[in-house]
């Protein structure tokens, strides 16, 4: 562990270093704004800042090697989670941000220009309104809706041969029977549970990953 600087922030994780290498005080930097002004911002609540990197940034974090470089969408981005996250992760991966309210569209736009990221773009809609070019290579949301519902959101988005990719809790495998019917509809294939972080993390992440016909 890392001491904290920030009263009531969680240490920083021995971890966060391996998920990060030498972006490591991108995401220090990230997780220190978050902790400073995200329950002020209403992005993250006053519990959340005692686990902020085990709970949400490490979390977000061990995402970052399924990505494939290209254009990866975050639906619902909020206060960035996973999105920023995994711009600072992945540097050779262009994130684009979608986020429908005011308030937190801005606060992505000032924090990626806060922390130089010149591979993110924030776009201000809600997922059945996003209009993108060229359609996204993948695309991920975490705790944003079921995923019977936003399977029909998020396909559209996605080439054919995209993939999502949702961070999802514990009942991940009973939303998945639940969204039969979409999984279905969408003509999804490869669709399988992950889970991520074994034995280097004390709270693992479980992913539906699943290939856009």
């Amino acid at each position: 562990m890392v001491e904290s600087s920030l009263p009531g922030l969680e240490q920083e994780p021995e971890a966060a270093a391996e998920l990060f290498g030498d972006r490591m005080e991108l995401a220090r930097a990230y997780t220190r704004h978050l902790a400073e002004r995200g329950e002020e911002l209403g992005l993250i609540g006053p519990l959340e800042i005692p686990r902020l990197w085990t709970r949400h940034v490490l979390n977000s974090a061990l995402l970052a090697p399924l990505l494939r470089p290209g254009r990866v969408g975050d639906i619902g981005s909020g206060a960035g989670l996973p999105g920023l996250v995994l711009a600072i992760a992945r540097p050779d991966v262009q994130l684009i941000l979608i986020e429908p309210m005011e308030r937190r569209v801005e606060w992505l736009r000032h924090e990626t220009a806060e922390l130089g990221l010149d591979n993110v773009e924030v776009v201000r809609a809600r997922a059945e309104e996003a209009k993108l070019k060229p359609w996204l290579d993948q695309a991920t949301a975490r705790a944003v809706s079921a995923l019977s519902k936003l399977i029909p959101l998020t396909v559209p988005l996605v080439r054919s041969g995209g993939e999502l990719l949702f961070l999802k809790g514990a009942g991940v495998s009973a939303e998945v029977e639940a969204a039969a019917k979409s999984i279905r509809k969408a003509r999804l294939t490869d669709v399988e549970v992950l889970t991520l972080g074994e034995g280097l993390v004390t709270e693992v992440t479980r992913v539906f990953r699943a290939t856009v016909d």
